[in-house]
């Protein structure tokens, strides 16, 4: 077994710690935030994620696993930290990246696996990564290995999906390929697909754009049965029943770090070549601001007999989860503190505290709002009666009330 260094410990890269730490590795964590180390190492996850609590106090106690705030020498080194888009410009930024490849550089030696699991555009691999640490130590070119392989999980289910979903798998050269299936072997249950750091990349791209296309079919045909004064999810129902039909589910916007982000670096990539994807990304990105007109209509309406107060429900970007990245929940919820007058109560049970909203308790937000809108439909959401429901404009943007 290996010594495994983890540079970030998010979402992403705590669940692949514990779960590597699981199969017998001896597992060292990298994170800059000292909070975040000293959290871990009590044995204690620092994100919400079921079944991530127990197996951080696990491996910590019996030593598999121990977090840092700098680099510990390795045998194989996974880079899973955030790759954000810049501003207006929407280009990738692989400035956490690169900085990752320098951290390690250093401590590498001849036969380590580097691997960049972070979702990065076309050649971040060979450039981002090898390229940077080869130009620091020339020493080790042609002596260890690169790759690139992309998570395939999602907020609430990682843990399971971490070892039982099937990975793709692409080094810069065939050595390097056969190096890191060896390493995922270890642990991954799911099938392991070979193939080039490339066209790995690619692949990661390919599936959140692809998704994000789907989704923003299903945010714009909400928009045309909403100005038809048709129930869109009584029409993706019954459409659905079509053998080769399957439209995915509106929402208020597309969230989370993935399919939020990853189509621009296609786009980015090949700007000429992609404008249904470019569509795809302002159409999910301008529905935010279509559930906040709706919720203004409501204020208007309200304001005629009684004064406005609106119920907000969620802010995670999906349900179960406490992650708000790229949330169009915030979204909606921000823009409207910015632009109404209205009192705003904001019920988010997956976190316990906001810089921006005071959060209020499920039972007391119903008991005063007199406009409820359903952004994030957590179980417990799901729950609300009819009862605690009347005498209330309800704008449902997840279909959980229908």
């Amino acid at each position: 077994m290996a010594k495994v260094s983890v540079i970030g410990l998010g979402y992403i890269g705590l669940p692949t710690s514990v779960v590597v730490a699981m199969a017998g590795h001896s597992v060292l964590g990298v994170d800059i935030n000292p909070k975040t180390v000293e959290t871990i190492n009590s044995g204690k996850a620092h994100i919400e994620e079921q079944g991530l609590d127990e197996l951080v106090a696990k491996t910590t106690k019996d030593g598999s696993f121990k977090a840092f705030t700098t680099v510990q020498p390795a045998d194989v080194y996974l880079i899973i930290v955030p790759t954000p888009f810049t501003g207006e410009s929407k280009q990738p930024d692989m400035k956490y990246v690169r900085q990752a490849a320098t951290d390690i550089a250093p401590f590498i030696k001849e036969g380590d696996l580097v691997v960049l699991e972070s979702t990065s555009p076309v050649g971040s691999t060979k450039n981002d990564v090898a390229k940077v640490i080869l130009d620091i130590r020339p020493e080790l070119t042609g002596k260890i290995y690169f790759a690139f392989c992309p998570e395939r999980a999602i907020p609430g289910n990682t843990l399971h999906e971490l070892v039982h979903n099937d990975r793709t798998v692409g080094g810069i050269d065939e050595a390097s390929t056969a190096k890191a299936v060896e390493f995922y072997t270890s642990y991954i249950k799911g099938d392991i697909l070979q193939t080039t750091s490339d066209t790995a990349e690619m692949v990661k791209l390919t599936e959140n754009a692809s998704r994000d296309v789907q989704i923003a079919f299903a945010n714009e045909l909400s928009l045309v049965c909403d100005d038809l004064g048709l129930d869109v999810w009584k029409v993706i129902e019954l459409a659905n029943h079509h053998p080769r039909v399957n439209i995915l589910q509106p929402g208020p916007g597309v969230g989370g770090h993935c399919i939020a982000v990853d189509p621009w670096f296609i786009v980015a990539s090949s700007p000429k070549n992609t404008p249904l994807m470019r569509t795809a990304r302002e159409v999910n990105d301008s529905k935010p601001n279509w559930v906040v007109e709706q919720v203004k209509k409501a204020i208007n309406e309200k304001q005629k007999t009684e004064k406005p107060v609106i119920g907000l429900l969620g802010l995670a970007f999906k349900p179960d989860v406490d992650d708000l990245r790229e949330s169009p929940s915030v979204t909606v919820a921000t823009t409207l503190k910015n632009s109404t007058d209205a009192e705003i109560m904001v019920c988010e049970p997956y976190i316990n505290h906001h810089e921006i909203f005071n959060l209020s308790p499920l039972d007391e937000l119903l008991e005063k709002s007199n406009i409820l809108v359903m952004l994030t439909d957590h179980s417990e959401f799901k729950n609300i009666s009819a009862e605690k429901l009347k005498n209330k404009i309800i704008i449902d943007t997840r279909g959980t009330f229908k």
